[in-house]
């Protein structure tokens, strides 16, 4: 098959840990080349964000990156692209009337990609599945006053859900806040995110330790994500353990503390008292993530809701426990007890309850990590999750109606 994957803010090309890069861009990457290597060609369209940015980018073997064209060519903060979401969708269907680009199945990440890809595939009858990551509801209930989203996020989101041929969740708590929001049963898959195994895996490199206990915070520097919790809970936790919290992600590591969310970890963590075991590193590349984890006896991951949630799969497949909110999609993904402990989120004390117990019980903590090991090899492979998401795709595209990919085959020999 030839699929085109929208992901209009989150270009698999970006550097993570920023406000706006983070698990979708792990995911469209992932997907896009476990695509590939099971013999589709795909193409990522995203949004041209530097002026300076060729038109056509190879990721992988059979995966290309395209920039397109819509509103400036600078970076604008993801809550405010939606009004140049009609001239995407624009060049989308553009480039798509021509027979050479025009792809079998399109497949839309987040929201606002859904409404460009939707001006395109209505009209050329193109089939369309649409992954939203997040909900607006479900932002909207979390944050109140505080969402940054437009106005019309939650209802452009309910109509799309009769504008598309598929929806693709990514756990089970998803799936009920979509069919309260109207979806159509009958359209609605369950295909969860994955986890580079060959990568995050429990033997390699170890990063430095300072021979504290070290629980490992990963991903971007926004409220959300439950670094004020993890912070909160930490003077409890090194009463009883010596104990150290490092944060991975946000902007470069000599601005970090003067983005407005560290600086505010940071005086909370002095306010306490324990200004000297909270250390926030900044961003990583990726790749540096595996050793990181590895050092870690145990990673946090507590936000406040979590549409799924990567972390815990990258964890659990390095063979680290996880101390995880009971919401969304860690639901699916951290067994209580067996790979790691749920407590409810924006619970300090239960958060320090949970991590004291698996901070002085060396026993448990490997075995947890054993346990999701295996999990995240049986369950969370990007293999396995391309084939299920190829399932998908079959169902909507008709075996005689598939693009040639001759030449595609000749190129790969």
């Amino acid at each position: 098959m030839r699929v085109a994957m929208i992901s209009e803010h989150a270009s698999p090309l970006a550097v993570l840990g920023g406000e706006d890069a983070g698990g979708q861009n792990v995911h469209v990457a992932a997907l896009a080349q476990a695509l590939a290597a099971r013999g589709h060609v795909v193409d990522v369209y995203t949004r041209r964000d530097a002026a300076d940015l060729p038109e056509r980018v190879p990721l992988a073997p059979g995966v290309d990156v395209v920039h397109v064209p819509a509103g400036p060519a600078r970076t604008v903060p993801k809550d405010g692209l939606a009004g140049y979401m009609p001239a995407f969708g624009h060049r989308l269907r553009g480039a798509w009337s021509d027979d050479r680009h025009r792809p079998d199945v399109v497949h839309a990440h987040f929201w606002m990609s859904g409404l460009a890809a939707a001006r395109a595939c209505t009209p050329l009858g193109i089939p369309l599945v649409q992954t939203f990551h997040a909900l607006g509801v479900v932002k909207r209930r979390h944050q109140g006053a505080a969402d940054p989203s437009p106005p019309g996020r939650i209802a452009a989101e309910a109509r799309l859900l009769h504008a598309v041929d598929a929806v693709v969740a990514t756990c089970t708590d998803e799936v009920r806040e979509l069919l309260a929001l109207g979806a159509r049963p009958e359209t609605l898959h369950v295909v969860p995110c994955g986890v580079d195994v060959d990568l995050f895996r429990p033997r390699g490199p170890v990063a430095p330790r300072s021979g504290r206990r070290r629980l490992l915070v990963a991903g971007r520097l926004v409220p959300r994500k439950g670094l004020l919790t993890a912070v909160e809970a930490l003077p409890e936790i090194c009463s009883a353990v010596d104990a150290e919290l490092v944060v991975a992600g946000g902007p470069a590591a000599d601005e970090v503390a003067r983005d407005p969310h560290g600086a505010a970890l940071l005086a909370r963590a002095a306010g306490l008292g324990v200004g000297d075991r909270l250390h926030l590193l900044g961003r990583m590349r990726h790749e540096e993530l595996p050793a990181l984890y590895r050092s870690a006896d145990a990673v946090v991951a507590v936000p406040r809701y979590e549409p799924f949630g990567i972390v815990p799969l990258e964890a659990m497949a390095s063979g680290v426990p996880v101390l995880a909110s009971a919401v969304g999609g860690m639901l699916d993904t951290v067994e209580d007890g067996v790979t790691g402990l749920l407590v409810p989120p924006d619970d300090p004390a239960a958060l320090a309850a949970a991590a004291r117990r698996l901070l002085t019980d060396d026993r448990l903590r490997a075995a947890l990590g054993r346990a999701g090991t295996r999990r995240a090899v049986r369950r969370w492979t990007w293999d396995r999750v391309a084939a299920d998401t190829e399932a998908v795709y079959r169902r909507l595209v008709p075996a005689g109606a598939l693009a040639d990919l001759t030449a595609w085959d000749e190129v790969v020999g």
